[in-house]
């Protein structure tokens, strides 16, 4: 039973690091500057949205 846990651990771990560096690979790298800000309360932003409590 431990032998074919770890084997299956193994595989996991194979199989996750595998998948990280295909996507790495294959994806477009991130441009920061065209990504939205991050959300973060006081950043200063406004809120936005439809929200049922909001001021009229």
């Amino acid at each position: 039973m431990k032998k074919n846990l770890s084997s299956f651990t193994l595989l996991f771990w194979v199989v996750l690091v595998a998948f990280f560096a295909w996507d790495w690979a294959v994806s477009v790298p991130v441009n920061v500057r065209l990504e939205p800000p991050l959300i973060a309360a006081g950043s200063g932003h406004a809120p936005t949205g439809g929200h049922c409590a909001s001021t009229f």
